[in-house]
This record gives structure tokens, C-alpha cells and sequence, in this order.
């Protein structure tokens, strides 16, 4: 499954947002418009990406896998959504295959789940990543939950 639909009547492929994409994309609009807002979203997970975490993954479609367990489960759109997007780097290597998870708090998302780092995520099976997505969409603190976090240091550790 992808983020595009076909619309048959014209072969066009329409991504989420009703625009028109270019071949061999997913979402890339053919025709910018550069004051179209972005879709709205209660929660964004950032999924590491890079040389280690990504060979942690031991799948180049971790993300793709992700969206469509979010379409599988009705939270690709609408008031509770969550994005998912790939990222470089974070520099927590050690803590091996990382996620970030940041709450859209300007509109619904919830405080408590906001800036957290999750660790290991590669050895998330399909039913964890469903458990996850659903208690970010009903805003449950996942503290209580078993997800194993990255710790964060203290301001005060580096001065």
C-alpha cells in the first residue's frame, strides 16, 4: 500500500492531499503550491535512518511498513494522525535503531508523550508498533507502557 491513490478515470495518481504526483513518487506534488498548508498531525515520529540505525532496521521500507500499519488502523489522516518521517543522524547511535516522538501540542497533541526517544525500535513487531500508535492517539502516557526510552541528561551535566 502507498500513499497515493490511482484516480482511473484520468490514470492520475493523487496523493493525500489531492494533488496530482509525479511518477515515481508516492506524495511529490507535480504542481507546486507554495501556500497549501501541510496535513495536519497530532503526532510525528521521526524514525533514525542512518547508516547504523538504519542496518538496525534491516529493512530500507521501515517507514512505508509504518504509514501503512497507519492506514491499516484509520490514523493516517484526520484528528488524530501520525506522521512518520525518516530522519539522518541523532547521535544515539548506542541506544541502536531510534525514534523520536514529538507531540503537535500547538493543537492536540498531548504534553506528556512529547520529545520522548525511543530505543531499539527495530525489534518492534507489528502488533507493538499498533499497541504504540494507538495509545499516542488516545494521548496515554506511554511512561507506563513497554517501550524502552532513551535517557536524557540534565541541562547542568555539560556545564
Amino acid at each position: 500500500m502507498e500513499n497515493k491513490l490511482q484516480d482511473f478515470t484520468t490514470n492520475k495518481n493523487i496523493n493525500l492531499m489531492g494533488s496530482e504526483v509525479v511518477d515515481g513518487f508516492t506524495c511529490k506534488p507535480k504542481k507546486l503550491v507554495p501556500n497549501k498548508p501541510i496535513m495536519h498531525f497530532k503526532t510525528h515520529i521521526f524514525i533514525c535512518n542512518d547508516e547504523r540505525c538504519g542496518g538496525a532496521h534491516k529493512n530500507d521500507e521501515v517507514a512505508a511498513n509504518l504509514r501503512d500499519i497507519l492506514k491499516e488502523i484509520n490514523l493516517a489522516k484526520g484528528e488524530t494522525r501520525i506522521k512518520i518521517s525518516r530522519t539522518g543522524c541523532f547521535g544515539a547511535c548506542r541506544f541502536r535503531s531510534v525514534a523520536n516522538i514529538y507531540e503537535n501540542t500547538r493543537a492536540n497533541g498531548f504534553e506528556a508523550n512529547n520529545n520522548l526517544w525511543l530505543r531499539n525500535i527495530h525489534k518492534y513487531s507489528k502488533e507493538q508498533w499498533i499497541e504504540l500508535f494507538h495509545a499516542l492517539a488516545q494521548n496515554k502516557n506511554i511512561d507506563d507502557l513497554d517501550f524502552k526510552q532513551v535517557p536524557i541528561s540534565q541541562e547542568s551535566t555539560y556545564k
